[in-house]
């Protein structure tokens, strides 16, 4: 008689059976594919303290990897514990990836030792695009702290990582053709640290390792605001900082500094900064960048922007986004751009649009949104008001920011994509990403205990199928509470909520 299902699965499985008993893992053997058997041993000494044999394709194992098309969709994959031993078979490299991912989930500890439950697990996602956000620009994170969350995103199947590379802040990546966006406007940031740049080859192992763990790397040149860093380096390239009487007060209120033009801005406020839009020198200065980013990088994307040019008339603003969607394109990429740049008639036919306006949309951002979709693009889901990880998850948290509410665990379960800008068909939405603004973190610790356990409900709204039997507030926060001990095992700083259940 099958069990109810009360497995800590996370994002819930689209299909589970459960049967009476467990299967002991003690020194398994794994078959199949070399790298995946390797990450799965290495997470299962990390985990358990089990000390797995890697052995040929063909041998006998207790854990045999494979794939096979016949498994399901596209990164789909069965995982069945039911017969003697542990079979995961992928629908390709990356569903059999994700279903490692589960078995470690499924893993359980009792005095008879380690063990997973008798289960089969027929599994697919329902987003093509789940995305984490990382901005090193307000904060620079190095290498090992961007592997560290790329390990964060792998381990809740999450496959894309974008990558907030310039602000206003600083400049994140070294761009041979202008060196002097690394040499002079990459030495600081908002929180007081020294700031930093990737070298091009430093840019090359982050994106070998998301690969291996099939994450595509998603990098941002923020444009045309948001650029005061690129006046550092190149002070001919962007105008002089824009400021209302309502910004300087805001800022005056807040104690923040005005920005100089030409100087290091360490503050927070957005929307005083644009590169010149009137100069060729300008696009030939862009079109080198994005060149030399798109030759970087072997994903499909690459994001140039586009939000908060509060100074910047809309004229202008139209004019300069046909052109670089343009020039975005010609690199071989998809462009994508903030939900802002759908008011622009021409922009470059199926630029995706990252929506982050309120899960119920103000003024024109629907329309601006929608506009993606009418020029043959999709939309990616970044309601601030539900998937900014930087909000504060309740009003005393001492990090994060809450100009777009506060955003307990349950809000940011509670949203559907697909349900945000009216009109629009499913099949429009390609899917959500939650964003890690960085004004408020130093550390991947830190920005732990903002990540977690909200980022685990995003998880799920991207994978899990939306009218699930599982896919319900009281499940979901009964089932996370069972990732606690493994979080903990690896060395996740996750908050806990008073909304979650915790053992």
């Amino acid at each position: 008689m099958a069990l109810p299902d009360s497995l800590p699965l996370v994002p819930h499985p689209a299909d589970v059976r459960r049967e009476e008993g467990v299967i002991p893992l003690d020194g398994a053997r794994i078959s199949g594919d070399a790298v995946v058997a390797g990450q799965l041993r290495d997470a299962l000494v990390a985990r358990t303290g089990i000390r797995s044999q890697i052995v040929g394709e063909g041998a006998d194992a207790e854990i045999v990897l494979s794939v096979d098309p016949a498994a399901g969709a596209a990164e789909g994959y069965v995982l069945d514990t039911l017969g003697d031993g542990i079979r995961i078979t992928g629908a390709d490299a990356a569903g059999l990836f994700y279903g490692t991912r589960t078995l470690l989930q499924l893993l359980q500890e009792s005095d008879a030792g380690w063990a997973v439950p008798r289960v089969r697990i027929e599994d697919a996602p329902r987003f093509a695009y789940r995305g984490m956000m990382l901005d090193v620009a307000r904060h620079f994170f190095g290498v090992e702290d961007v592997k560290t969350y790329i390990d964060r995103a792998a381990d809740l199947k999450f496959n894309h990582l974008h990558l907030h590379l310039t602000d206003d802040q600083g400049w994140r990546l070294e761009i041979d053709s202008w060196p002097l966006l690394t040499e002079r406007a990459a030495g600081s940031d908002t929180t007081g640290g020294e700031g930093g740049f990737f070298t091009k080859d430093q840019y090359r192992e982050i994106l070998a390792y998301a690969a291996e763990r099939h994450v595509t790397v998603v990098p941002e040149i923020d444009l045309p605001g948001h650029t005061h860093a690129v006046g550092i380096a190149y002070p001919d390239l962007v105008e002089e900082p824009w400021l209302s009487e309502q910004s300087i007060a805001e800022q005056a209120a807040l104690g923040i500094p005005l920005p100089v033009h030409g100087e290091y801005y360490r503050g927070a406020a957005v929307g005083h900064s644009s590169v010149r839009i009137h100069e060729e020198r300008t696009y030939d200065f862009i079109s080198d960048v994005l060149r030399e980013v798109a030759e970087l990088t072997p994903g499909p994307y690459l994001h140039i922007g586009g939000d908060e040019c509060l100074g910047t008339p809309a004229a202008d603003f139209a004019q300069f986004f046909e052109r670089v969607t343009r020039i975005a394109a010609d690199t071989g990429k998809t462009p994508i751009a903030w939900h802002e740049a759908g008011a622009v008639a021409g922009m470059a036919e199926g630029t995706i649009g990252q929506y982050w306006g309120s899960v119920e949309p103000k003024g024109s951002h629907a329309e601006e949104a929608a506009h993606f979709v009418e020029r043959g693009g999709a939309l990616i889901m970044s309601p601030s008001d539900r998937a900014y990880l930087d909000m504060k998850p309740t009003p005393d948290f001492p990090l994060g920011l809450v100009w777009a509410g506060i955003v307990p665990v349950r809000a940011a379960y509670e949203w559907e994509p697909t349900a945000v800008v009216p009109g629009l068909p499913a099949e429009a939405i390609l899917g959500i990403e939650a964003p890690l603004w960085t004004e408020t973190v130093t550390s991947i610790a830190a920005g732990d205990t903002l990540v977690f356990p909200r980022i685990a409900a995003h998880a799920e709204t991207a994978w899990s199928p939306k009218d699930g039997a599982e896919r319900t507030w009281d499940s979901f926060r009964t089932r996370v509470a069972g990732l606690a001990p493994a979080w903990e095992a690896s060395g996740i700083e996750f908050s806990r909520s008073e909304e979650i259940a915790w053992a």
